[in-house]
This record gives C-alpha cells, structure tokens and sequence, in this order.
C-alpha cells in the first residue's frame, strides 16, 4: 500500500474544526449546474433502485455512492458528478433502497455490508456496452459499501472498472459506533437515528404484515447501535449488532482488493476510529492508497475560495490517472 502524503489546503475561516467541516458544508454548501435525469432499475427481488444520471455523451463514466440517509442529491454528490462532467466524464449517482424520495417496497433497507444492489448497477451498465472505463467513488456508508464490493469482487472484477475512491469510510463499523457515542457527539447520533426511525413507521404503514414498528415503543432507540441492534441486525439477517459490524466492516478483507483503490480520510473526521486509518492491514496490499488529510472532517474538505472540495479533486486526478 502506498501512504499517500496529501496536498495542503485552506479550508474557509469559519471551518475551524472537524465538526466545522463536517456540518457547515452538509447545511449550506450548494452545487448548481447539475441536472440528473431519473432511470428507474428494477430488481430480480422485486424492489427498484433509482439512478440520477448526469450524461455528457462519454464512454468514461463514475459511479457515485452517497452515505447514511443521504440521497444522490446531497451536496457532495452533485459536486463529484459536476468536477467529473467538467472533465468529459458521464456520472451517475444512485440511491439506496429509501433513499430516493420513495419508499422501497421490501421489507429491508440497505446496510455497509450490502453489495447485491451495487452489484446488480454495474451489471445493468455494461449491458449498456457504452462505457469503456467505469469508476467508483463511495463517501462514508457507501465508500464502506464500494470497498467491500471490491474485496467481494477479487479476481472476478469486471474490466471496465479502472478502480475506486472511498471518502471518509468507516473501515471498522464497531469503531465508529464507539466514536459516535462518545460525549460531544451526540448530535450526529441522533440526527441518523431520529431519520431512520420515521422511515420504520413508514415501513410499518405500508407492509404492516410484514413490518411491525412496535419495538419503536418497546426499545429505547436512542442511537445507532440500538437502532442496529433492533432493526438492522434482524432485518439483514445478522444475529446481533457486533456481529453486523464485523461482517459488513472493510477493515479485514482489504487484502482481498485487486483493483486500485484510495481511502482518503482526515484525521480530524469526528465520525472515525483511529482504526478507519488502515495501515498495518493493509500495508501488504498494492492497490491499496491511503490518503489521510489532517483536515477536511467528515465528507467536508471544502477549500477557501474554491467551488469544488479537495475531495473532488483527489478523485478525478486518482480515477483520470487509471484511464491513461
């Protein structure tokens, strides 16, 4: 693996933390001049994901992740898909099961460790036969979700995939749930916990059947990890909530990678464990890179007086290097 020593960069004055760079851009960064056009892809399940294209008539195209109750809509996924535009690339940007404005119909949701669906997008593109080159780039949940289907993929990866970027990814889930519970933290805890127990009642009004929300009452569901514990864990078929962050973590299957990767984290990210900066396990690894700013929070890295994030320009100079 190669440790990559990252460029310097000024984030704005008034992002003087971590925390600054991680809740300042999610409130009010805004990206213009990116118009998606909605394709509905539906699943052998029975279910449907809804894809946000942004084309630009390449045969390059980036395939964007978005992370925990985020949407293709968020700032960082229209920033990604307008930096790689620019750049002559096609992008598309998908949502997880929920995440798209509309209910998913089964009784799931989408989890780290879930790579049927992004399994099932990359099919559906090269049946296309339009791309010759295809990047991955996943921020937090769905970076954790592009590196495992990298580590499950191995030696079966399709040709097209030059490689992939994960930003801000929790390599070790039980980790970062340490990190959220932590004093000062709180807040993040129960933003992701408060929308994820609105989307049960929801699932619960629409397949009641198959879909009680009665533990909502019975449970004390005031974090992730209890959120995991009662709905996650069970509805994904894992016996608990430890054993789900074992098995839907990165951390020990990134020897498995064969394809270029970049995990770019900072150092100052509130959300991660010191064990989401991969060295030693990964250091046998040479697809691997590992690139972790001292600044830049949890999928912030805005830079000073420039639109697009550092991010941004680490990916496209990362996934343009593997297409020459």
């Amino acid at each position: 693996m190669a440790i990559i020593q990252p460029k310097p960069f000024r984030p704005p004055l008034h992002h003087f933390n971590g925390h600054m760079q991680t809740i300042l851009p999610s409130m009010f960064r805004k990206v213009s001049e990116v118009t998606y056009n909605r394709e509905r892809l539906e699943l052998e399940d029975g279910d449907f994901l809804d894809l946000d294209w942004s084309v630009k008539g390449s045969d390059k195209l980036l395939i964007i992740s978005h992370g925990l109750e985020g949407s293709a809509d968020r700032h960082y996924c229209l920033g990604m898909a307008k930096i790689f535009n620019q750049a002559g690339w096609d992008a598309m940007a998908w949502n997880f099961r929920s995440c798209s404005g509309e209910m998913n119909r089964l009784p799931r949701f989408y989890h780290s460790g879930e790579t049927e669906d992004i399994r099932s997008i990359v099919k559906y593109v090269r049946s296309l036969k339009k791309y010759k080159q295809i990047g991955l780039v996943g921020f937090s949940m769905g970076g954790s979700i592009t590196l495992n289907y990298l580590c499950e993929e191995s030696d079966k990866l399709a040709d097209e995939i030059i490689g992939a970027v994960a930003i801000s990814v929790p390599v070790d889930i039980a980790g970062c749930s340490i990190e959220l519970e932590k004093k000062g933290k709180f807040f993040y805890n129960k933003n992701f916990y408060k929308q994820l127990n609105e989307k049960v009642k929801q699932k619960a009004q629409m397949i009641p059947e198959q879909f009680s929300d009665a533990p909502l009452s019975q449970f004390d569901i005031n974090s992730l990890r209890a959120f995991d514990t009662h709905f996650t864990a069970p509805l994904h078929g894992f016996e608990s909530a430890e054993s789900y962050y074992e098995l839907a973590s990165s951390l020990h299957k990134l020897s498995r990678i064969d394809r270029k990767a970049l995990i770019l984290n900072a150092t100052n990210d509130p959300f991660l464990h010191p064990t989401c900066f991969p060295v030693e396990d990964a250091k046998q690894n040479r697809f691997i890179d590992l690139e972790a700013p001292k600044l830049g929070g949890h999928v912030g890295f805005c830079i000073s007086g420039e639109e697009a994030t550092y991010a941004e320009i680490r990916t496209l100079e990362y996934l343009s290097q593997l297409t020459q």
